[in-house]
């Protein structure tokens, strides 16, 4: 009579065999990429680079130029060197202002973003910790915000603001901005995987109070998602147009983007010191992405993961 003998799991592991590599550093077969997909993802990867970087250096190129050159030149490349008569042209147009233009424009977006980072984290960390009435009503409510275009809210935002007095102030433009339902989301995302709710019943048996749980631990450990936020936030209300065009009225309080729609709206501009006016504009955004990269591209890899 035969009998049957059941393989254990040492033994299985013992006859298991790797997959057989070319390199250390390459991937096994199975898994590796063919050589027809490694074609196209570098074609890809090379086409979103001149997307991204094309336009960026035409800019560079353009500021430098009058606009005589910038019709009968190559657009690509550099002509007869102009980029102090553009700058002239540039503080000239904007009577001084253009400077003043920019720190608005950082004023408004870092207020925005500090402030709208701060109260979407409280409420994603109230939704997903907390059990309260109303809590599914308040999340379908966030989602139909995510859905709604924010430029149809411009007119009756602009009314509301009138009524208060707050019209062609620095709040008409931080307030609104400052509401994110996304930041919301993605707060409620983060603290619902990223927050232990052990950690709260034990902070809350040594006697810490709400508050000091949420400043002290919380914070700390949805900072990816607050610098993701942030990041969001702040590039939304620099590039925010039509709620300044609506709001603002005073030369002195115009951001940067509505100063320079001024100044193409005015009749024969100089085009190459629009230019240089944009490419000036956009450095304060430049700096904050590299100052805050490996931040954010870490917060966008745990979301990805937690979502």
């Amino acid at each position: 009579m035969s009998t049957t003998r059941l393989i254990t799991a040492p033994e299985r592991a013992k006859k298991a065999r790797p997959s057989k590599v070319s390199h250390p550093d390459m991937p096994p077969r199975s898994i590796a990429p063919g050589p027809v997909a490694k074609t196209f993802g570098i074609i890809a990867l090379v086409v979103a680079t001149l997307y991204f970087l094309v336009p960026v250096y035409w800019v560079i190129v353009a500021s430098t130029k009058s606009n005589s050159d910038l019709t009968r030149t190559f657009g690509f490349w550099f002509a007869e060197w102009n980029l102090d008569a553009n700058y002239d042209s540039l503080m000239n147009w904007t009577q001084g202002l253009f400077w003043r233009w920019v720190g608005n424009s950082i004023l408004y977006s870092t207020t925005a973003g500090v402030i709208g980072t701060l109260f979407a984290i409280m409420a994603g960390y109230a939704i997903a910790k907390f059990v309260f009435p109303g809590k599914k009503l308040a999340v379908g409510i966030i989602m139909a915000g995510l859905l709604l275009p924010v430029a149809l809210l411009t007119v009756p935002l602009y009314m509301e603001f009138q009524a208060l007095g707050l019209a062609n102030t620095m709040w008409a433009i931080i307030i609104p901005s400052a509401v994110s339902p996304f930041g919301v989301f993605l707060g409620m995302v983060y603290a619902e995987t990223s927050v232990p709710t052990e950690l709260l019943e034990a902070a809350r048996i040594d006697g810490a109070s709400e508050a000091r749980i949420f400043f002290t631990i919380v914070l700390r450990l949805l900072s990816p998602a607050m610098v993701t936020i942030f990041l969001f936030i702040f590039v939304a209300t620099w590039n925010n147009f039509l709620l300044p065009l609506m709001m603002i009225s005073s030369a002195e309080l115009k951001p940067v983007t509505l100063g320079l729609y001024g100044m193409m709206s005015y009749f024969a501009p100089q085009k190459g010191a629009v230019m240089l006016g944009a490419l000036l504009g956009v450095i304060p955004l430049i700096i904050l992405f590299f100052s805050l990269q490996r931040y954010w591209r870490s917060g966008l890899a745990a979301g990805a993961v937690k979502g």
